[in-house]
């Protein structure tokens, strides 16, 4: 439920939403996601999280990263950290988590709403925080994804599951060929 005179700040954990929507199997277009959200509400400010590999010649959310930027997302960044798991397997580590409640903390006394676009019920405790403040949270996530990736607890603290299935129709484009 969103309210046309509410303040809304969204908060994009970019990891969470693109591996949502390519469970889904969907793109996310991130000009039809602001419109849609700046028709619900005042659209204060959208962030989005995300870590990049800071020593590749090329990196393919660059683009993203950059076209976000020029077309009005506050865009978090830091170096994702590489490392060899114990079976010699280069890994990727670059969560965001804190970052995000950190400024969804400080963004709280400006906003009505916050939208969080993740399911991970690491942010549970973020969510009953907001909302001990007196601000309603939605969270966009998905249940229809095998396995479902939101968490129970995440949604159940939510005053409001959007589920991101349901917003292919507005915010969603075919999957582009890689």
């Amino acid at each position: 439920m969103f309210y046309k005179d509410e303040r809304l700040g969204l908060f994009i954990d970019g990891s969470n939403l693109y591996a949502a929507a390519k469970a889904l199997e969907f793109d996310i277009d991130y000009k039809l996601l602001r419109q849609e959200f700046m028709r619900r509400g005042k659209l204060l400010r959208v962030l989005y999280y995300t870590a990049l590999l800071e020593h590749e010649e090329y990196s393919p959310i660059r683009p993203l990263v950059d076209w976000l930027q020029y077309n009005g997302f506050s865009m978090v960044t830091k170096p994702a950290k590489e490392y060899i798991d114990s079976m010699g397997r280069r890994k990727v580590k670059g969560n965001m988590d804190i970052e995000l409640c950190v400024d969804a903390m400080e963004l709280a006394p400006h906003v009505d709403h916050i939208v969080i676009f993740s399911g991970d019920g690491d942010f549970r405790p973020l969510v009953e925080s907001l909302q001990r403040q007196g601000i309603r949270v939605s969270i966009v996530s998905t249940i229809r994804s095998q396995p479902p990736m939101i968490s129970d607890e995440l949604r159940r603290q939510a005053d409001n599951f959007i589920e991101l299935d349901e917003l292919r129709a507005v915010i969603g484009r075919a999957p582009r060929e890689h």
